[in-house]
């Protein structure tokens, strides 16, 4: 029963499909028309004459013609005097003034124009100065009081050495005023800091003169 059903449809669309291409074929209605171009007929359009405005005329002053308002003058205006030559040269001083001075003679004012050498600054005062990097140009100073470092019991019991590096600020007669780590060894740090402290050094010379200088110094704990 299903395969005869399934055969009937088949059979219906097959006759229906055919249909609508037999009327395709067989259908003899006219064409579409095509769309017509656009064309431009010339004769549609009138040229259009421009007039330009003619020129305004002014009476000329001399003459009394008619002259254009464009055109350069012909008559030299009155009032201006003539060319000598020297306008660009600079105009003269006042007799007896000092150029820049209002009023009074040259005998009044002493040493006006000059520009006088002026000194330079006194150098600041030493205890003032800010302390200065070492450098090849200096005389660097020399430790003198060495106290040697107390080797912390806790690094000791722990086996521990190692080298803390300090930078240390010096005043002008040698004298340690402040001391920062830059290299840490952490259980040793305190122990190489107040030993720094209680160091004294001679003073640095930086053209003869004592000066604050900052400098690194090393302290190596070594475990005998």
């Amino acid at each position: 029963m299903r395969q005869s059903f399934t055969v009937a449809s088949i059979a219906v669309h097959s006759v229906v499909i055919a249909a609508a291409l037999l009327a395709q074929v067989i259908a003899d209605g006219a064409l579409p028309t095509p769309h017509r171009p656009i064309i431009f007929d010339s004769s549609q359009f009138m040229p259009v004459d421009i007039q330009l405005p003619k020129p305004r005329v002014l009476p000329s002053a001399r003459t009394g013609e008619s002259a254009s308002a464009v055109a350069a003058p012909i008559v030299a205006p009155t009032g201006v005097a003539d060319e000598t030559g020297r306008e660009a040269d600079p105009a003269p001083a006042s007799a007896g003034l000092v150029s820049g001075v209002e009023g009074g003679a040259p005998s009044d004012i002493e040493g006006v124009g000059l520009n006088a050498a002026v000194p330079p600054p006194p150098p600041p005062p030493v205890a003032q100065m800010p302390p200065l990097r070492l450098h090849s140009g200096m005389k660097a100073p020399v430790k003198i009081g060495d106290v040697a470092p107390v080797y912390p019991v806790l690094a000791r019991n722990a086996h521990i050495e190692g080298v803390v590096i300090l930078e240390a600020v010096l005043d002008a007669q040698g004298r340690v005023q402040s001391v920062r780590v830059l290299r840490s060894v952490q259980t040793l740090d305190r122990a190489a800091v107040e030993a720094v402290q209680q160091w004294r050094f001679t003073p640095a010379l930086l053209n003869g003169q004592a000066v604050p200088v900052v400098m690194t110094v090393t302290v190596n704990f070594t475990l005998q």
